[in-house]
């Protein structure tokens, strides 16, 4: 299944309290959602080109999920069953534009949603990772572990952010859900190798490229 033959990507910001404390943010009490555009995915095999307009993109690994039965207002049992597959990605920040726009009071679509800014993985048959809670996720630059932390350590689990977000979204086939990233985001430099790991048993490798 190729990556990019996806809809809307409906995204979770501060469903990690370690990665809430490293930004010094405060833990909602509810998920923040924002969406990405089908122009930010592309393929995690490709390399990842920096925006010209940013000094400072940020990496965060995130587990992706796979809708393939539409959701309106869904069940936990509904929300678990329209989940087909998941997948590695990466949801990219501009984080001195967010920083910017946050400070102003405005919205940070901008160093959220730009072209590219979702590199996403293979699709793994959701019935080939098991349990969801069980899974881990990795991210080394370089070599050096960057961000590590299990499903488990969520706030909200990735279907309870299904439910949440289908009382306010309606999900069509082929919507992804990205459902948050563990602590240790940092910024990328050209030349970075990336390589990102599923529980160990699924891997995905790119690099980092100057932008034009």
């Amino acid at each position: 299944m190729n990556p990019t033959f996806c809809s809307k990507a409906v995204c979770v910001a501060r469903n990690w309290r370690a990665h809430i404390k490293e930004l010094g943010n405060v833990e909602p009490e509810e998920p923040v959602f924002f969406i990405k555009p089908t122009t930010a995915i592309c393929p995690l095999s490709e390399p990842i080109v920096l925006p010209k307009w940013s000094g400072e993109v940020h990496h965060e690994i995130e587990l992706a999920l796979l809708v393939d039965t539409p959701l309106k207002d869904a069940t936990l049992e509904q929300a678990a069953a329209a989940v087909s597959h998941v997948a590695l990605a990466l949801d990219l920040t501009a984080r001195d534009v967010q920083a910017r726009l946050k400070q102003a009071g405005l919205p940070w679509e901008k160093s959220k949603a730009f072209d590219g800014s979702l590199p996403l993985g293979r699709w793994i048959p959701v019935q080939e990772v098991g349990d969801l809670g069980e899974l881990e996720l990795k991210l080394l630059v370089n070599g050096a572990v960057a961000q590590c932390g299990k499903i488990s350590q969520m706030i909200h689990s990735p279907i309870d952010l299904l439910v949440e977000a289908s009382r306010y979204f309606t999900l069509s086939a082929g919507d992804i859900l990205l459902t948050g990233t563990p602590a240790g985001v940092g910024p990328l430099a050209p030349g970075d190798q990336l390589e990102l790991f599923l529980s160990g048993q699924w891997a995905e490798t790119t690099e980092v490229y100057h932008g034009c």
